[in-house]
């Protein structure tokens, strides 16, 4: 795990802990991940996968989200990139793309990522 987005993403959220916020089986989780709908990667030393929590809010994944991580995919962005990128302050929108998009603000978040594919 980059040191660098473990600096940036302030919370994290074990698999199991994703499903029961979700209400949902892990296996769902797995595959919400496996489908490109949430991005969960290794950490601590027992390499275990986690998501970001400010992916979720109020028992589901953050509205925009999905949408956002495929433009970004489709831009070339790896998952480490697509978290550096969604947790990195941007003073013009303000914040973060993802504190932008938990407040509602998917729109401007997604024209930024299509612009990143110019």
């Amino acid at each position: 795990m980059d040191p660098k987005i473990d600096a940036l993403v302030p919370s994290w959220l074990t698999l199991p802990d994703v499903a029961e916020e979700l209400g949902v089986e892990v296996t769902r989780v797995r595959q919400l991940v496996k489908e490109g709908q949430l991005i969960a990667v290794r950490r601590g030393e027992n390499r275990v996968l986690q998501v970001p929590a400010l992916f979720l809010a109020e028992g589901k994944v953050v509205k925009g989200l999905t949408g956002t991580l495929t433009l970004l995919k489709d831009d070339g962005f790896t998952d480490e990139e697509m978290l550096e990128w969604l947790f990195t302050p941007d003073e013009s929108l303000p914040g973060t793309p993802a504190q932008a998009l938990r407040e509602n603000r998917g729109t401007e978040v997604k024209r930024r990522a299509q612009a990143l594919a110019v």
